[in-house]
């Protein structure tokens, strides 16, 4: 019970729902989410962090950066489950179209050099 207890709590949080949901574009690092959503790293790094302690998402290193993928759901059913249902959940919804409207425009070296 505990796994489907934390993805369960890892997917209560509008904002890591956002993240799931524009992670299935592309992998993303920390400072492309934080811009995308619009909140602080620090809070985005601990949302990455709780979806990833829940078998949600996984990091993986390139290079200097750090990034982040939609996991496999290999750690649990239930992540799994929620990975597989969320790619066809909210599409329509206006926040996420306007996410991943401009998520094209978001560029990790530009936000680096600002």
């Amino acid at each position: 019970m505990k796994k489907f207890i934390r993805v369960m709590k890892a997917l209560s949080d509008p904002n890591r729902v956002k993240m799931l949901k524009i992670l299935q574009t592309q992998p993303l690092c920390v400072c492309e989410i934080k811009e995308a959503l619009n909140i602080a790293q620090s809070t985005a790094s601990k949302h990455l962090k709780i979806l990833e302690d829940a078998g949600l998402v996984r990091s993986f290193k390139e290079g200097l950066w750090v990034n982040y993928s939609l996991a496999d759901g290999n750690d649990s059913p239930y992540a799994s489950s929620m990975i597989g249902n969320l790619k066809h959940w909210l599409n329509h919804d206006e926040q996420i179209k306007s996410l991943n409207q401009i998520l094209p425009e978001i560029n990790r070296i530009d936000i680096v050099g600002k």
